[in-house]
């Protein structure tokens, strides 16, 4: 880029042309939900539910809960626009991911402390 190109006038290589092309015909809907597959993913690897094969588990309950409650901002925003049945498969994803996170606590959260239920509510 020479200094009279800014970011968005910089020649563009074919690669990122190709990428830019690809991004812009992919609706939002699946980008909301692929967003929300790789945070379940993460939180769920994060919770314990994955296996290492030297200790048994990758859990780490703090990062965990950062990824719990990003995950449920985004499927409660997302919700009314990508659609009940889109959304209702996260919200269980979701549930499920924060009733394992309760059951790794050794002591609970309090009542709207767990991750994300100041989004959701309660669950139990």
């Amino acid at each position: 880029m020479n200094d009279n190109q800014t970011p968005a006038t910089a020649p563009v290589d074919e690669e990122s042309a190709d990428a830019l092309r690809d991004i812009s015909e992919v609706a939002a809907v699946e980008i909301i939900t692929s967003a929300c597959v790789h945070l379940l993913s993460a939180a769920a690897v994060k919770v314990g539910l994955a296996e290492d094969e030297e200790t048994g588990q990758y859990q780490d309950l703090a990062e965990a809960r950062k990824l719990i409650t990003a995950l449920a901002g985004l499927v409660t925003a997302a919700a009314p626009e990508i659609g009940n049945e889109h959304a209702r498969s996260l919200r269980d994803g979701l549930r499920s991911l924060q009733l394992a996170f309760a059951e790794a606590l050794p002591f609970p959260d309090g009542p709207g402390e767990a991750p994300g239920e100041k989004y959701t509510g309660r669950v139990s």
